[in-house]
C-alpha cells in the first residue's frame, strides 16, 4: 500500500503524491519565541519529526522548513515591559528551544528562518496583494479584504459571509478595519510604546508585519509557490492557516499546499494544559523529575496525531519500560552469535511479517498504534524463539535486528536511549545508586509507598531494579551494577 495522509482541506485520506517526483517540500509552523516551549508544543514537533523521518524512510528527499516567530504581539509586549530590544527576549528563548529539540533527538530541518529577517519579502507580498486589489489601507495599516476572496475559509469549513469579529483571533482589534472580518497584513500608523521595539519602514509608513503574513513569506521563499505539505497544531487551522491560504493564493493564483496536516491537542492527566493548573510542563522540568528524554519522546509519539493524547506520569513510566524492552532486545540480538537452527525459518518469517505490518500501518496516515503493535509482536515472538536456542541466535535474528533498526529510523527513541546510556553513564549510576540507598531506608522504615515511588522513578529513567538476597541489581543500558543490601533488609 502506498502512503496515504489525511488532508484537512479535502477532509479525506488521500494517496500522497508530490509536486516534484521524489522530493517533499514541507513547512511546519514553529514556535512563537516569547517563552520556553512546553510539551504541548513538542507534541506537534515530535509528530512532524516522525513524519519527516518516515518520508525519508520511504525514499523521499525532504526539504523541511520550520520557522521561528520572533516578532508578534507577545514578543513585543515582553520586550517593551522589560525595556530591552526584541532580540534580548527572543534569542535566549530560541536557544532554550534548540536545547530541548536536541534533548528529544529531533532531526534538524533544512531551514529554520526567523521572521524578523524576512520583513522585506513580507512587504513585497503585501504590495503584490495590493496590485491584485485584495487589500485596503487605513491609517498606515494594510488589511486583507476577505470579501474579495470568494473561496476564503474552505480549509476551516466556514462561510466567510457568516464570519464575525468574534470568530477571529485576538490581536487585530486595535486597528481600524473596514470590515471586522478582515485581517491585518501590515500593522502601521501611530505606534505606542509597545511598538517601539519592532518597527520597519514600508511604503505605508513605519510598522510591522501581521503574524499570518510571516509564514507565507518564509514558506514561499524557501519552498516555492506550491508546497507538498503544510503542518501545524489543530489550533492553527483557523484563522492562521486559513489566512495563509488566502494571502498566498491571492498572490500566486496557485494552490498553496497539496496537503494540510494538523495535530490534535495534548492533555495532561486528562485535563487541558493551563498555567493556572500548573501542568504546562517543559522538557527540562520533566527531566529534572527523573524522566528520560527517550521516554518523553516515546510517549509523545505513542498516539495518533489526529487524536488527543493524554500525557500522564503513569504513561511516562510505561513508556520508559517500553523503550527499555526494545533497547534490551536489540542488545540481545546484537550480542548473540549466529547459527543455523530449526528456529531460523520461523524467526525470518516473523521479522518479515513485522516489517510489512509496520510499513502498512505507517502508510495508513501514520498509524503509530498499529506500527508499535507490529514491532512489539516481533519482540515477543523473537524472544520466544531465541530462548529455544540460547545462547546462540538463529540466522534470522539479523532480519529481526534490521526491523528494529528500521523502526528506530522512524521513531528515533532508541537513538536517544543510547545517548542516555553512553553519554551519561557515570552520572546515571551515581544517581541510581543514591536513589537505591534512599529506597532501602524507606523500606527499613516500612514506608513501602515511598520505596515503590523511588523504584518507579528509577524505571522511568530506564533503570531496571532487581532485588536479590545479598544485593540489588541495577541494569541500565549495557551496564549492570550491584548495590550491596543491608543484612535483614526486606526483599
Amino acid at each position: 500500500m502506498s502512503l496515504r495522509l489525511y488532508d484537512s482541506l479535502t477532509r479525506r485520506l488521500r494517496a500522497f503524491k508530490t509536486v516534484e517526483a521524489g522530493r517533499v517540500r514541507m513547512y511546519n509552523c514553529g514556535p512563537t519565541v516569547y517563552d520556553r516551549a512546553h510539551i504541548g508544543n513538542f507534541r506537534a514537533f515530535t509528530w512532524e519529526d516522525l513524519l519527516r523521518r518516515y518520508l525519508r524512510f520511504k525514499g523521499y528527499d525532504v526539504c523541511q522548513v520550520m520557522n521561528l516567530t520572533d516578532v508578534d504581539d507577545r514578543t513585543i509586549a515582553a520586550a517593551s515591559a522589560r525595556g530591552v530590544p526584541l532580540a534580548d527576549v527572543t534569542d535566549p528563548v530560541i536557544e532554550m528551544f534548540l536545547e530541548d529539540w536536541d534533548t528529544l533527538g529531533l532531526e534538524e530541518p533544512e531551514h529554520r528562518p526567523r521572521a524578523t529577517r524576512f520583513v522585506d519579502g513580507m512587504i513585497r507580498l503585501v504590495e503584490a496583494l495590493s496590485e491584485r486589489g485584495l487589500t485596503y489601507e487605513s491609517e498606515g495599516s494594510v488589511y486583507f479584504a476577505i470579501g474579495r476572496s470568494p473561496e476564503y475559509g474552505r480549509l476551516a469549513g466556514i462561510d466567510a459571509k457568516g464570519l464575525t469579529a468574534a470568530g477571529r483571533a485576538a490581536g487585530d482589534e486595535e486597528y481600524d478595519k473596514d470590515d471586522p472580518r478582515d485581517f491585518v497584513l501590515w500593522k502601521g500608523g501611530d505606534r505606542d510604546a509597545d511598538g517601539a521595539v519592532a518597527v520597519w519602514d514600508s511604503p505605508w509608513g513605519p510598522g510591522r508585519p501581521g503574524w499570518h503574513l510571516e509564514c507565507s513569506a518564509m514558506a514561499m521563499h524557501h519552498l516555492g509557490e506550491t508546497l507538498d505539505i503544510h503542518t501545524g497544531g489543530v489550533d492553527n487551522l483557523f484563522p492562521h492557516h486559513t489566512n495563509e491560504i488566502a494571502q498566498s493564493e491571492g498572490v500566486t493564483g496557485k494552490k498553496f499546499s497539496e496537503f494540510w496536516l494538523h495535530a490534535e491537542h495534548l492533555l495532561v492527566e486528562g485535563r487541558k494544559m493551563s498555567k493556572s493548573l500548573g501542568n504546562c510542563f517543559t522538557i527540562p522540568e520533566l527531566v529534572d523529575r527523573g524522566h528520560a528524554p527517550s521516554a518523553i519522546r516515546y510517549l509523545l509519539l505513542s498516539g495518533h496525531y489526529r487524536a488527543q493524547l493524554n500525557f500522564t506520569f503513569d504513561g511516562l513510566e510505561a513508556a520508559a519500560k517500553a523503550v527499555t524492552r526494545l533497547y534490551e532486545f536489540r542488545d540481545r540480538v546484537r550480542a548473540a552469535g549466529e547459527a543455523e537452527t530449526d528456529a531460523s525459518a520461523d524467526l525470518e518469517d516473523a521479522a518479515t511479517r513485522a516489517r510489512a505490518a509496520f510499513e502498512a500501518a505507517m502508510d495508513d496516515d501514520l498509524n503509530v498504534s498499529e506500527a508499535l503493535s507490529a514491532v512489539f509482536g516481533l519482540v515477543r515472538e523473537a524472544n520466544h524463539l531465541l530462548d529455544r536456542v540460547h545462547p546462540r541466535a538463529p540466522a534470522g535474528a539479523e532480519t529481526a535486528l534490521a526491523v528494529i533498526d528500521a523502526f528506530d529510523r522512524v521513531f528515533g527513541v532508541l537513538a536517544v536511549r543510547g545517548r542516555e546510556s553512553s553519554g551519561g553513564d557515570d552520572e546515571l549510576v551515581a544517581w541510581a545508586t543514591a536513589r537505591i540507598g534512599e529506597r532501602e531506608r524507606a523500606r527499613k522504615n516500612r514506608d513501602f509507598a515511598r520505596a515503590d515511588a523511588i523504584r518507579a522513578e528509577l524505571e522511568a529513567r530506564g533503570v531496571i531494579v532487581e532485588d536479590l538476597a545479598e544485593f540489588t541489581r541495577l541494569r541500565m543500558g549495557g551496564r549492570t551494577i550491584q548495590v550491596p543490601r543491608p543484612l535483614g533488609a526486606a526483599r
